[in-house]
């Protein structure tokens, strides 16, 4: 029983780890490139097409189509589209890894949904499922049916001491 309530605790932390930010991160501008964007002001809505490079801080995201959505000029919502959406990021606890066919992040409630072949990877440990949901401020992951997905979350963790 100890042993497994070990690692589900060991798990847990893995999990929740993966997906912290360096809080220096979200105060940094957001800079993007593209081989081409179409800037809408009045419905406040900007498309970025064709190797789309993100980066705010230590985040660094590649896709093929990058919309962010704008209130009062400052981005609201950021929809990352690719085949996959590639994305790398410095935690207090190492590099995280991560890919999915669409990345949704809600700027306001910092939630980061990762949609279709969803997988998350820091160092030797992973997740995969169709659907991971990230929610920052209350340090919550939930993945697979927990994240509204339909597919098993598959977890691998590497043994201690290794």
């Amino acid at each position: 029983m100890f042993r497994a309530n070990a690692l589900f605790t060991a798990l847990l932390l893995t999990l929740l780890s993966a997906a912290f930010a360096l809080e220096s991160d979200r105060d940094q501008p957001i800079e993007l490139a593209a081989d081409s964007v179409d800037i809408d002001e009045a419905k406040g809505i900007s498309i970025y097409r064709g190797d789309v490079d993100l980066r705010q801080g230590t985040i660094h995201l590649l896709a093929d189509v990058v919309t962010v959505s704008h209130v009062d000029r400052k981005p609201s919502k950021i929809v990352a589209e690719g085949k996959p959406v590639k994305f790398r990021q410095q935690t207090e606890r190492g590099l995280v890894d991560g890919e999915a066919k669409q990345v949704e992040y809600e700027v306001a409630s910092e939630n980061l949904v990762l949609i279709g072949d969803a997988v998350l990877v820091q160092g030797k440990d992973s997740m995969r499922s169709d659907r991971i949901v990230y929610d920052r401020v209350r340090a919550v992951v939930k993945a697979g049916a927990a994240a509204s997905g339909k597919q098993r979350v598959r977890i691998s963790i590497e043994a201690p001491g290794k």
